[in-house]
């Protein structure tokens, strides 16, 4: 018996040996140079650069008349991964990354439409998929979210207690975030924890392409987005 449990325990050991370790991060293009808003579009009176950082401030008497966005301008990635550093600073903050999106200049300028990985100061929605002026909250911090083909938006799984996933995220420093959109899959993590899971069949409303922005949302009081180091890989 002791020798079966031996040799069940090394088998154990080998076993955890032969996980597969974490993926080298390989074939990203940065997308922000750290010294100017080159190939990005902002509104310059909230957007600015300074010691490597892309910061969108705002001030409760300086704020802007709606949801604006800073703009990648290189393209309208399908599948892709996209990778950066975030910090919001203000309790009441409110931003996000937004992907697969579409500008609406009819509403107004820096204004987009898509799936969006939340950002909150209070980390209430953190992590969540939520779809900004569409069809709003898919996939909530935990979930791994489904939406049929025309109907509405169900959970079919779970990725752990919400809870315990916001004790990931760091209220006052930088995290690392991940965003990944392989054909209707959407992935998204914060400091090596998937945070969502999306798997979007609505085909009338999904999105498969689109551009890339971070948010500066309006609020009533002040709050910064610090954004560095963003990159994406394309499939």
């Amino acid at each position: 018996m002791r020798s079966l449990i031996l040799s069940v325990a090394l088998a154990g050991c080998l076993s955890a040996q032969r996980q597969v370790p974490p993926l080298e991060e390989s074939g990203f293009q940065k997308i922000f140079d750290g010294q100017s808003l080159k190939g990005w579009d902002c509104d310059s009176d909230f957007w600015r650069v300074e010691g490597g950082v892309m910061i969108g401030e705002t001030k409760a008497d300086h704020q802007p008349k709606q949801n604006i966005f800073c703009i990648w301008k290189g393209g309208s990635p399908a599948d892709f991964e996209l990778k950066l550093e975030y910090k919001l600073t203000g309790e009441t903050g409110n931003s996000g990354v937004q992907y697969r999106s579409v500008e609406l200049p009819d509403i107004a300028k820096w204004v987009l439409k898509g799936y969006q990985a939340d950002i909150d100061g209070k980390q209430q929605y953190t992590g969540q998929v939520y779809e900004e002026r569409g069809r709003g909250f898919l996939a909530l911090r935990g979930q791994i979210a489904y939406v049929p083909d025309g109907k509405k938006v169900g959970s079919i799984g779970s990725l752990g207690d919400a809870a315990d996933l916001k004790g990931m995220i760091k209220a006052d420093g930088w995290n690392e975030m991940d965003i990944v959109a392989r054909g209707n899959i959407l992935i998204q993590s914060i400091n090596g924890r998937v945070m969502s899971v999306l798997i979007d069949d609505d085909k009338a409303n999904r999105k498969m392409d689109g551009e890339i922005g971070i948010q500066l949302h309006k609020t009533a009081a002040a709050m910064k987005m610090e954004s560095r180091n963003i990159r994406i890989k394309t499939f």
